[in-house]
């Protein structure tokens, strides 16, 4: 497995202002395999950003020896693709699909999604009856399948603090519904932990529906004050020892992209070591 690290573990990371190039630089010095971009609406790499600048990127990492797999987006946050308003939701999607286009520039196999929100502490506000999230999200992948495929990129579809799919057997349906090879699910292994989820159980149910895994690690001690304090990777109740065992046990040999969030000095280093510690 390569093991990498998102572009939101760095300084500014969260806001989309650090500069690509010194991210590069503070992956390849932490001996990081890969890094994960993140887009935005704005920033250093936003879904106005050009193919040239697309393209350089692509090659800095390259150059850097980074893989650069995969593409987080947080877009999701701040327009609802389920939202119970037509025009968030349309726009929403078309972020969408101009940040697919960017991955499939940047080389990317897979980005990861939000498939909507119905109720999270992470953006609290509007409320969404889950019936009319699936229903909508359900609209909404097909529409960015299409532009998933012609790009080729795998739409991977985060579990995450929002109120939708807790359900592995849910999620593996729906999944399934669409019967693409280029829609899956981008496994978080440490929000499970905090929505109250067993992660090895999981793994062996979601199976090769798995597109791409992130790390991080969760306490039930947490107490959430609207921060993204999270644990160190070992330090929490993420069972890793029977997680990694089963990761193995489906044949997963892809990116472990850790998002150790916020940022603070000697961040990279502390998670580069702890990675090693649980992952083997």
């Amino acid at each position: 497995m390569k093991h990498c690290i998102s572009y939101w573990s760095m300084p500014q990371g969260l806001e989309n202002t650090h500069p690509i190039d010194d991210a590069l630089a503070r992956a390849r010095a932490a001996d990081f395999d890969g890094i994960e971009l993140c887009i935005g609406t704005e920033g250093a790499l936003s879904v106005d950003t050009q193919q040239a600048a697309c393209d350089g990127f692509r090659s800095a990492a390259a150059d850097a020896g980074l893989a650069l797999e995969t593409l987080a987006s947080g877009m999701t946050w701040g327009a609802n693709p389920v939202s119970n308003d037509a025009d968030v939701r349309e726009r929403s999607l078309a972020q969408h699909e101009r940040a697919l286009e960017r991955a499939g520039w940047l080389g990317c196999d897979a980005m990861l999604y939000i498939p909507g929100i119905v109720n999270s502490p992470i953006a609290p506000g509007e409320h969404v009856r889950p019936d009319a999230a699936v229903a909508r999200a359900r609209e909404n992948v097909k529409r960015l399948l299409d532009a998933a495929e012609r790009h080729g990129v795998t739409l991977a579809l985060e579990n995450v603090w929002n109120g939708l799919f807790y359900d592995a057997a849910a999620f593996c349906d729906f999944i399934d519904s669409f019967g693409s090879d280029r829609l899956g699910a981008y496994l978080d292994v440490g929000n499970l932990i905090g929505i109250h989820q067993w992660p090895p159980h999981w793994i062996e149910m979601l199976g090769h529906r798995v597109a791409r895994v992130h790390v991080k690690d969760f306490s039930h001690s947490f107490d959430w004050q609207g921060t993204y304090d999270f644990c160190m990777l070992g330090e929490g109740d993420v069972p890793w020892r029977e997680t990694m065992t089963a990761l193995s046990g489906i044949g997963y040999d892809r990116t472990l992209t850790a998002e150790m969030l916020p940022h603070r000095e000697g961040l990279l280093a502390d998670t580069r070591a702890a990675l090693r510690r649980v992952a083997g």
